[in-house]
């Protein structure tokens, strides 16, 4: 009897430890025009997605403690990648939307792109000013992902 109670207790203990390896992440998505983004796909590893926004660009997910770096997608608007810093749970992000270029180089169309990717923050501080954010700043860095890439030597 003794060993079965055992057995028990240990195995509710690594169950109960198996769960706590599990972070929640809660947050808003928005576009660069201050407007919430409907069913944008969350991934985590590139790959997996583990969950989407509502209606509102709410949402709310569970992540291993591990996973540093999420991956926000939706059709017409350019990819988001969001590295997490430790203790960040509350993640609000501003995406940009995504543009048709003609007529010039990849590597001019990335600096494009990246001078309305530097103008992120400010919106995000815009976005809680007007109660559409929680906090005044980010708590994670956001990636620029070019299109265009230099061949290295």
């Amino acid at each position: 009897m003794k060993k079965i109670l055992i057995i028990l207790i240990l195995l509710s203990v690594s169950i109960y430890s198996l769960y706590a390896q599990n972070k929640t992440i809660k947050g808003r998505v928005i576009d660069d025009n201050l407007e919430p983004l409907p069913y944008v796909s969350i991934m985590i590893n590139d790959t997996v997605k583990v969950g989407r926004t509502n209606l509102n660009g709410f949402f709310h997910i569970e992540i291993p403690a591990s996973v540093k770096k999420i991956l926000f997608g939706t059709v017409g608007i350019e990819l988001a990648s969001v590295e997490l810093v430790d203790k960040c749970d509350e993640v609000e992000v501003v995406m940009m939307l995504s543009s048709t270029y003609d007529f010039i180089t990849l590597k001019r169309v990335d600096q494009l792109r990246m001078k309305k990717f530097k103008k992120l923050p400010e919106l995000h501080k815009r976005a809680f000013e007007k109660g559409i954010f929680k906090t005044d700043k980010a708590c994670y860095t956001q990636e620029f992902i070019p299109d265009y890439k230099k061949k290295q030597k």
